[in-house]
């Protein structure tokens, strides 16, 4: 009787740690990184030196141009200019016609470009019937850069529906000016506008420095060397930026869509999660979720988005990037802003410059040479 009783413990014994082995692999695979999804790029279109894209009304995606027009992509491939603003850009160093956006209901449409001047300009126009209409057009925001790099550029109409503007940090090398980490300039800076609120904007009440005598009310983020693209996470309004490195390191850094702002992303102090010539680590710098080197092929980080399209279950969730002289299309697997897995994906779309979502969540690379390619399931 003791026996059989010693024995069934220990037979229970061993079914204990077995399924607790068993629920640790579950676990374990869970968090494991999975296998890179399967993708192909197929050419959509060719443009010239396209810059930007955004998803437009009635399920189209324009598409921005250095050079200073924007051009419609529908399913015939891309049209005419609806918007050709050559005459008032350069495409000098990093200049040109860098972002566009629209609002949530495509009632405003927003261009980010430089001026002949190398002058960060930010237009709006009103959007009527889904065309623009010129006569609207006004100048929301303007910021003098001093070189004729690092502009930045990019912008977004956020979850909450205010406008997201990036600009780097001036340019030159090595910040020279201290901007990054500098409160008192816009430059170096991730920017929260409400476009609508105030002539010619207004400054959201909530915004982290609005109280702050000695810092610009517009900074959402700070510490940026050149946020050459960021990206909303369509799923969850996580926030995701791109910021170009120095010479070491290329870096990716992430914001919860519960953030107040106000993050600290090291420039120039830091070099992703590197002091930058001999930088001390701010108290409250928010490290990047993700960094790489320049040791290979990469020399400038091109952020891009979260996947939501249908057509590549396997890829949902991920943040896809490249890089602009690697050109391999790669993708993040995120969990709680933690990268659980680095995947290559196999494709590679050349020089690439930007990425754009479109309406449906699918996703296009756009390399400088001219092509437009959608993310499809091989």
């Amino acid at each position: 009787m003791r026996v059989r009783t010693r024995s069934t413990a220990i037979i229970g014994t061993i079914c204990l740690v077995a399924s607790l082995a068993l629920t640790a692999a579950s676990a374990d695979e869970r968090d494991a990184p999975r296998q890179a999804a399967k993708v192909t790029l197929k050419n959509v279109a060719t443009a010239q030196n396209p810059t930007a894209g955004a998803a437009g009304p009635g399920g189209t995606l324009w598409i921005a141009e250095r050079a200073g027009t924007v051009r419609v992509l529908g399913d015939k491939g891309l049209g005419g200019p609806v918007l050709d603003i050559s005459a008032e850009t350069t495409t000098d160093g990093e200049r040109g016609l860098l972002g566009i956006a629209f609002d949530k209901r495509f009632a405003h449409f927003y261009i980010s470009f430089t001026d002949l001047e190398g002058t960060s300009t930010v237009d709006e126009f009103a959007v009527r019937h889904g065309r623009i209409q010129p006569h609207t057009r006004r100048t929301v925001l303007t910021q003098t850069q001093p070189y004729a790099n690092h502009n930045g550029g990019d912008i977004k109409i956020g979850p909450d529906g205010y406008l997201y503007i990036a600009l780097g940090d001036g340019g030159s090398g090595g910040d020279p000016h201290g901007n990054g980490q500098n409160l008192d300039t816009l430059l170096g800076k991730l920017l929260r506008i409400d476009p609508r609120g105030g002539e010619p904007y207004a400054i959201p009440s909530d915004n982290p420095f609005v109280d702050d005598p000695d810092a610009r009310g517009e900074i959402w983020a700070y510490g940026l060397r050149n946020p050459w693209r960021f990206s909303f996470d369509a799923g969850t309004g996580d926030l995701l930026i791109g910021d170009v490195g120095q010479n070491d390191w290329e870096e990716i850094d992430w914001a919860p869509a519960s953030s107040k702002g106000g993050e600290n992303y090291g420039w120039s102090q830091m070099e992703g999660t590197h002091p930058f010539r001999g930088g001390t680590e701010p108290a409250n710098h928010v490290r990047p979720i993700h960094e790489y080197d320049r040791t290979n092929l990469g020399c400038s980080v091109t952020g891009g988005y979260v996947y939501r399209g249908r057509a590549i279950p396997a890829l949902k969730g991920q943040y896809v990037f490249s890089d602009y002289c690697d050109g391999t299309v790669r993708s993040l697997q995120l969990k709680n802003g933690k990268v659980t897995g680095v995947n290559d994906l196999a494709v590679n779309g050349g020089e690439v410059i930007s990425f754009a979502q479109g309406g449906n969540g699918e996703l296009y690379v756009l390399a400088i040479g001219g092509s437009i390619s959608r993310i499809d399931p091989a």
